[in-house]
């Protein structure tokens, strides 16, 4: 998600929340979609809890869109055998979860909702960009949220459940995630490093020309920050500052002795797109030395497989538990009438994530709509 510089730090108060006819236009695509793509339920917890069959699954070709109309989309394998997914909602209102023994699964089944926006306050407004984490035990979530009265001074939020069952038991507010400065900051991830635990995010510095950065910094425990936050990446290249001047959506993976970092960058219509850092496993993360950045866009529009606006990327595992798979949002067209904050069309998306030789990984392009795993190139196979 972004937002022009004149927005930040210091947006309007009276600037309005998403028009209502991103409600209508996401009503109508959903009647639209009604007679091809099954219905989704809202439940408390979907019927197959039973965990699944020990030992790897090949995995079926994916479908895609694998879930329409989600867009910054998260995907966790869990010890449990199940997928669990979450991803922002076009009314900016909730957090949603939905779990699946299968990756294509995910795109019928039971969608619960975990957390409602508050009416009035804090976490009132823009429900952004949410992803579910299991750290010592619990489970959490972060998203980005801001007050209802206030809508675009967004920051980075934690819920908290401890049972077992991320569709039972009671999602605790945590509270805010403290950051170095009182500005606008979004896309929270977490992961582990050699026994610790960061947080990397996407935050507006004071006296910088840009909307977002890339932060790390480590953690006390799952919503505090503890010691130095550090810059990773700002926008200096032209394809990350096409409309906004954006670094958003950090994500890790760790293969080959390195650590990846994904990112996304530029405004939220066909020019979004993927960058990607790069460290040495045996490298202290908290030096910015320790950090090379791909000079050129890792994953961007396609018009061959017609898909635009490729980002806000995670990573997961097939069900063969060896495989990796990318996860993002994207669009299936370049025009947008108006602000493509309100156009819910980013729909969910999932391919094979290949390997160069050197280690380093290969994006290929977003593959085009239907059934298929993907190539290295992007093709359907």
């Amino acid at each position: 998600m972004s937002r022009a510089a004149d927005d930040l730090p210091d947006p309007p108060r009276s600037s309005p929340p998403p028009a209502r006819r991103l409600l209508l236009k996401g009503a109508l695509a959903a009647s639209a979609l009604a007679a091809t793509t099954p219905a989704v339920a809202h439940a408390a917890a979907p019927a197959d809890s039973a965990a699944p069959a020990d030992g790897p699954k090949a995995a079926a070709p994916y479908v895609n869109p694998l879930v329409r109309n989600r867009a910054d989309p998260h995907i966790t394998r869990h010890t449990d055998g199940f997928y669990y997914f979450t991803a922002t909602a076009p009314e900016y209102d909730r957090i949603v979860l939905r779990r699946s023994r299968t990756l294509n699964g995910l795109g019928s089944a039971a969608e619960s909702v975990i957390w409602r926006a508050h009416p009035t306050g804090d976490m009132g407004a823009h429900i952004w960009a949410p992803e579910m984490h299991r750290v010592a035990g619990k489970w959490y979530v972060y998203f980005a949220a801001a007050p209802a009265e206030d809508v675009w001074a967004i920051r980075i939020w934690v819920l908290e459940n401890a049972h077992p069952d991320p569709l039972r038991g009671t999602w605790v507010e945590k509270g805010r995630i403290r950051t170095a400065w009182e500005t606008f900051s979004l896309d929270a991830t977490t992961f582990t490093h050699r026994g610790t635990r960061y947080l990397s995010w996407a935050q507006h510095e004071p006296g910088m020309d840009n909307n977002t950065a890339i932060w790390l910094s480590e953690m006390a425990d799952p919503w505090t920050l503890t010691g130095p936050q550090i810059r990773l990446s700002t926008p200096e290249y032209a394809w990350e500052r096409i409309g906004f001047r954006v670094n958003e959506g950090p994500y890790v993976i760790q293969r080959n002795g390195r650590v990846f970092m994904t990112y996304s960058a530029s405004a939220t219509d066909a020019n979004y797109c993927m960058g990607l850092l790069t460290a040495p496993a045996d490298s202290d993360l908290m030096d910015t030395a320790s950090w090379s950045k791909s000079p050129v866009p890792v994953f961007t529009s396609n018009d061959t497989t017609r898909q635009y606006g490729p980002g806000h990327s995670c990573f997961t595992v097939a069900e063969d538990g060896r495989s990796d798979v990318l996860v993002y949002h994207a669009r299936q067209y370049k025009e947008i009438d108006g602000d493509p904050l309100n156009d819910p069309n980013r729909h969910t998306r999932v391919q094979t994530l290949r390997w160069k030789p050197d280690g380093t990984p290969d994006f290929g392009i977003p593959v085009a709509d239907g059934t298929g795993t993907t190539s290295g190139t992007g093709g359907v196979t």
